[in-house]
């Protein structure tokens, strides 16, 4: 009966950490959500709150990394439950500097329109990219909570898109402030948003590839699966 107990309350701290690391995903795209709203509308107030909603979501990394730390310590996890911890702390990481380019968004949207907006459809510019990245993160997330290989390995090949347009909206830039350098700082400030917004596609790429060696045990990392590849029974 010790024995039983103990691997369910051992059990029941897995659990925890995994609600826990779900409980900041939301916190960030959350966060992610509410910095583009700001780029678009330029709402100052809002993008002090997502500046501020930071520290709550570092705060969290923490608390999150001490109670990782604590189960290897005390518990010694070894096969799938340690690939589940060592992929969780990987997670809580690329979740803070989610949180981080988030903040970088509503604060270059503050100083966007405290200088007097842009010259030209900014938003329209990344409006794309930032969909795509949104439905990435969300689907990241949400592999990560059913521990889905298979949409996992889709998400992967579907980050090359987002890189993709990253280009593209590089490419129009530089031929905006080409044309006009009246747009230069307009132009700028949009480019630094957009490439927030690709870095926050790479980090939940990240995700999905540590739901992969939770899954199958392989770190495909730096390598090319393709989306077609079935993942191991």
């Amino acid at each position: 009966m010790t024995g039983e107990h103990s691997s369910k309350q051992y059990d029941q701290e897995l659990e925890a950490i995994r609600s826990k690391v779900l409980l900041m995903g939301g916190m960030v795209e959350t966060q992610f959500e509410a910095a583009l709203e700001c780029f678009r509308v330029g709402d100052s107030a809002r993008a002090d709150r997502v500046m501020a909603d930071d520290q709550a979501v570092n705060q969290l990394e923490v608390q999150l990394d001490d109670a990782c730390s604590h189960l290897i310590v005390r518990r010694q996890p070894t096969a799938n439950d340690l690939r589940t911890v060592m992929a969780s702390i990987k997670v809580i990481t690329d979740l803070e500097r989610i949180g981080d380019e988030a903040s970088k968004i509503a604060r270059t949207s503050k100083s966007l329109y405290e200088r007097g907006g842009s010259t030209f459809a900014h938003y329209d510019m990344i409006k794309t990219i930032a969909k795509a990245t949104c439905e990435l993160l969300h689907n990241a997330l949400d592999a990560f909570a059913r521990l889905d290989g298979k949409q996992a390995l889709e998400l992967i090949a579907a980050d090359e898109g987002i890189d993709h347009e990253f280009r593209t909206i590089l490419r129009n830039l530089i031929t905006f402030m080409m044309e006009d350098p009246r747009t230069i700082s307009s132009a700028l400030d949009t480019l630094w948003v957009a490439k927030a917004i690709e870095r926050i596609g790479d980090h939940a790429k990240n995700i999905a590839e540590y739901v992969i060696y939770v899954v199958e045990g392989r770190d495909i990392r730096h390598s090319k699966p393709l989306a077609t590849e079935q993942p191991a029974p």
